[in-house]
Formats: structure tokens, sequence, C-alpha cells
């Protein structure tokens, strides 16, 4: 078998399963689901795994699921990757109406595009021209949201990381995996796929800001008001952002998810998120402190006291450039053509696929497809074979590549590529960011 006959094989088996893959990702786009709550897609995902011959792992991680296809001879493994979760985006048109969930980020397309691949590689057999073993792999919680929710979920001993990525690497679920892919889904329409260099981590903070509750019109003197103590916080913290330099790419954005009881009481307690992002772990870390240092300045100012909870987020993403060019010379050849294909540089958001970019070589770029604002009520797949679709060949072929003549190329990669971090270096990283600060301004 040519390598490149049986890439056109592949191709040609995802279109053939066009209207079954689209399907699925317009299925979930429309039944959505929260972080560690996406019980029914991965019901989803665990029948389409039972239904192309494998014997899926259900329930990692809480809702995690992942099916390995073996070649039978030794080499490494690949897996690729799909999220299950959904954002909060209470006026999306097709979102849920009592949980405010939302496929706002297109990680519908990422599980049909995972499905795709996998129904390919199966169809066509590509596994016996191959070495190692392709992992097909939905994974939960990549949305770093409701954070208080995740946060009783650890007191409860339920999780230990409050990501989907990060806490599969915690349990050991891929120990087994030599390297990762996934794709996400663009809302660009030219260029039809970038590779950016890296991405932004980022740290978390739940605050508590606490006074004293008094009557607001009759004895406002003697109460400690919450809120202005947090808005002087978030004052604060905006007058640093003068000392953030531009090449540190920091961002924090803060919101307060409780702001009081009842208006004709002094606020007692007000709470807050924030992320703290920037493009190293180094400028994260020098970041946070000036925030902190600002949210005890709401408290100092106003005599009452602040909790910083601060979280472990996620390491900046750090795309590995070999992976990166076979997925670019595939999209060129296979999908568009090579003026539709770029590198983009450095991204601000956040993903934990820059966690396992640390202990292994990763790739997460972007493919067109969708339509709207990411994390906006207009998001949507508007192009069915470029969002479905396209990732699904793209994934396929790319795991063709990397595991191809003896996984030669995959091989090569793990060689001259090592992690920056071992697994065990990244989890005492990650519990080291663990603290609670209590500080009184009275």
């Amino acid at each position: 078998m040519d390598r490149d006959h049986l890439k056109q094989q592949l191709c040609e088996a995802v279109d053939r399963r066009r209207d079954e893959i689209i399907g699925i990702g317009e299925d979930i786009m429309r039944n959505p689901e929260l972080g560690f709550k996406e019980f029914r897609t991965a019901r989803l995902v665990a029948d389409e795994f039972r239904r192309l011959g494998f014997e899926p792992e259900e329930g990692l991680a809480i809702t995690g699921v992942k099916a390995t296809l073996s070649s039978g001879r030794p080499g490494p493994t690949v897996a690729l990757i799909g999220e299950l979760d959904s954002l909060i985006v209470w006026d999306h048109p097709h979102g849920n109406r009592e949980t405010g969930a939302a496929h706002a980020c297109g990680h519908n397309a990422q599980i049909a595009g995972l499905l795709g691949a996998a129904r390919a590689i199966v169809d066509t057999g590509a596994i016996e021209h191959l070495a190692g073993n392709v992992v097909f792999f939905a994974v939960p919680a990549e949305e770093y949201v409701e954070v208080e929710y995740r946060a009783r979920l650890v007191e409860e001993g339920k999780l230990e990381f409050l990501g989907g990525k990060p806490e599969l690497l915690r349990l050991g679920h891929f120990d087994d995996v030599d390297m990762a892919m996934m794709i996400h889904t663009s809302s660009t329409t030219e260029p039809k796929v970038e590779v950016a260099e890296s991405c932004n981590g980022c740290v978390v903070k739940l605050i508590r800001y606490l006074g004293r509750a008094a009557h607001a019109g009759g004895a406002p003197h003697k109460g400690v008001n919450a809120l202005s103590a947090a808005m002087l916080g978030l004052s604060a913290i905006n007058a640093q952002r003068e000392t953030f330099r531009d090449e540190d790419a920091i961002r924090v954005h803060p919101i307060i998810t409780h702001g009081g009881d009842l208006v004709n009481i002094i606020p007692a307690e007000v709470r807050m998120e924030t992320y703290v992002r920037g493009r190293t772990p180094d400028a994260i870390l020098d970041a946070e402190k000036k925030v902190d240092r600002a949210l005890r300045a709401g408290a100092l100012a106003m005599g009452a006291d602040v909790e910083i909870r601060s979280l472990p987020g996620y390491f900046p993403l750090v795309n590995n450039s070999n992976m990166a060019d076979l997925f670019k010379r595939n999209s060129a050849e296979f999908l568009f053509s090579p003026e539709h294909v770029r590198d983009c540089g450095h991204r601000t958001g956040s993903t934990d696929m820059g966690d396992l970019s640390h202990v292994m070589p990763a790739l997460h770029p972007a493919m067109a497809g969708a339509f709207g604002d990411g994390h906006s009520r207009d998001w949507y797949i508007a192009n069915h074979d470029e969002g479905y679709l396209a990732p699904a060949k793209a994934l396929a072929l790319t795991a063709v590549d990397l595991l191809w003549s003896d996984a030669a190329e995959a091989q090569r990669i793990l060689e001259n590529d090592r992690p920056r971090l071992s697994k065990e270096e990244y989890l005492q990283f990650q519990r080291g960011v663990y603290r609670t600060e209590r500080y009184s301004g009275a």
C-alpha cells in the first residue's frame, strides 16, 4: 500500500460517512453539557466506539472515554483527542435553558471529527499498514468554568485538578500515550488552517471579600462594605496593567459572582473569580503576585477581610513544530491548498492541551468552519465540510504519517523533542499552586 493512496482512501472514507459525522456534531450542538457533567455526550461517544468494534474505557476523570486501536507491531502510541464539554452562554439559540450550557467554541465539532477519524481508520483497515497504536480519546472539562462547583468536587475528593486533561494526566490515563493531537474549530474564513506557535497558560483565583452587614439606609457607618472593598481591589488590578510587559501577554479578567444579598443591607460577602494568564509560567507567577497584592489593597482600604484561593490552571501551550509540519503538509495537499495554511504566532487564550505539551509532543492547531465570535451567542458550525469533515481527515492523515514505515516519523520526534517536564515534575508544580490566604484589613 502506497502511503498517499492510503491517505486518499481515508479521505474518501470520511466523505462516505459524511451524513453520520455531521449528524453527530449537530446532535451534540443541540445537547450541550458542562465540564465533568458530559454524561449524555460521553455515552454517545462510547456507543459509537462500540459500533466500531472497540471496548472503550469509560468514566475516566468522571466522563472521559478512551478507545485503543493496536497495530500489533511495536511502536509509539498517538492519541487523537476531542473535548466533550461546552461553555455557559445563556442567550445562545442552541443552549440549554436550564443550565446555560452552549457549544459556543466548537467542541461538538471536535468530537465529530474524532469519531470521523476513528471510522475512517477502521473502515480502511489503515492500522494494518502502521506500527504502534492509535488512541481515540474524548476528554472532559477543557473549559475552566463553574469554578466554585469544581472546587467543591476537589474538597469532596472527586477531583484533584479542575481541568480534564490535568486530571487525566494525574490518574495515569495518558501514561500509555507518547504524543497527542487535537484540532480546534475557528470562525476565521481565511486562512482555513492556522498553527499557533504557543498559547497562554493560567492560574485561577477564587476570591471572597468579607465585611460586616448593617442597615444600608439607617446605619451604614456600622457596616464594612465588602462590595466597596472588591471594587477597590478591581481598580487596583487595573492600575497594575501598565506594569505587565507586552511580551508576557498577561490577561486578567475578573468577574463578580456574588455582589451582596439585599439592596438595603451593606454587603457582608462578595465573591469573585479571575484567571491570571500569561505566555510563560514565570510571567504568570509574577503577575499573580501583583493581583494578590491589589486584592489585599481593597481589603485594607475598607477594613474588610479577603480570602484568596489560588487554584492550578493550565500550562502554556507549545505546539510541536515537527508534528505541525506534517499537519500543515496534509492540509495543503489533501484538504485545502498551500495559500490557505499559515502559522500565526502566539495566541492569548488558554487550553489544557498546554499541560500535555509540557510532558509529551503535542499539537493543537485550528481549522475553519465556524461562524461568529467564539464564546458568544452567534457561534455555530456554518460549513459542515470544513468544520466536521476536514478535522476528521486531518487527524487520520497525520496519524498515518506518524506511524507509517515502522513509525519512523514518530520515533524521530520522540528522539529529538524531549519533554519539558516529567509527569512527576508537572504534578509537583501544579500541586504547588494550591494555597489559600486570608488577609485582614481591619
